[in-house]
């Protein structure tokens, strides 16, 4: 079989811009490749390779759980399904985290859960000068973000691995602390739909309480914020007002919401002054 009848069999399956980078991944080519060389045959084993991949796809497997790869603030990130998978509007958790950090400084910043690494390597990747310490509960998820920051060759990042606080050593500060931590309460039917019952449990929900990490880190960060030091949470849809009460509740100040593109809202912010 041929580049374009293979692809024209798949697309009957799955989309066609997922159908073309399966192939791309199997091939080890770019797309444009196929534009080049449309009655280019394919052999058997790469064919079985994309077939089975196809089905997967098919099955609602997340497509870059099948290449292993995710683009997130134009750095290719490896995933896993030990992973969370970068998501388009955690990028405004890092827009806004820049805005605060200035371009020279030689911040101290923590990054809690990051999973692939995306947030703390996209900060560190702008801001060369400031210290990131990013930690998650899963060894499986900071071995590939390790991973990522070795090939990105990104040093300015330091990895460690506990629940929140916990990875956090007794006295140690931060200008600014950034999270997008598990909020989707256990019993959300968004967790059954969209690919997300391929992505690891523990980073999506902490429970029946969609609340109870954010609840955890709003209490636990004041003693690790410098004075002035930046809160940034990334959180549901619909629980931008909880989150502000919960910031509220620990005495921070300049606290506010931000929509993502969706127009929802997904990112509050707060300052600690005192």
């Amino acid at each position: 079989m041929n580049i374009t009848s293979i692809l024209q069999q798949a697309k009957q399956h799955i989309d066609s811009i997922d159908a073309e980078a399966l192939l791309a991944h199997v091939l080890e080519k770019d797309r444009s490749y196929f534009r080049a060389w449309p009655e280019r045959e394919i052999e058997n084993k790469a064919l079985r390779q994309f077939q089975r991949l196809v089905k997967r796809r098919a099955d609602g497997e997340p497509l870059a759980y099948l290449t292993g790869w995710r683009e997130f603030w134009s750095l290719l990130l490896q995933v896993s399904p030990a992973t969370l998978i970068p998501r388009p509007e955690t990028e405004l958790l890092v827009e806004q985290a820049l805005e605060r950090i200035p371009t020279a400084a030689h911040w101290q910043i923590a990054d809690l859960g990051t999973g692939s690494g995306a947030i703390a390597l996209a900060i560190a990747s702008e801001r060369a000068n400031c210290h990131i310490v990013a930690t998650d509960i899963s060894a499986d998820a900071l071995a590939i973000a390790q991973a990522n920051a070795q090939r990105l060759n990104i040093n300015n990042v330091e990895f460690r691995q506990g629940s929140w606080h916990e990875a956090l050593k007794d006295g140690e500060q931060f200008q600014l602390i950034a999270s997008n931590p598990p909020y989707i309460d256990a019993d959300d039917k968004h967790l059954r739909h969209d690919g997300l019952p391929h992505e690891p449990q523990n980073a999506l929900t902490p429970g029946a309480d969609g609340l109870a990490a954010i609840r955890i880190i709003s209490k636990q960060m004041k003693k690790h914020l410098c004075q002035p030091g930046w809160l940034l949470l990334e959180h549901g849809y619909d629980q931008g007002q909880a989150v502000r009460d919960l910031l509220i509740q620990q005495d921070f100040s300049e606290i506010h919401t931000l929509k993502d593109l969706g127009n929802n809202e997904r990112l509050s912010i707060a300052k600690q002054t005192s």
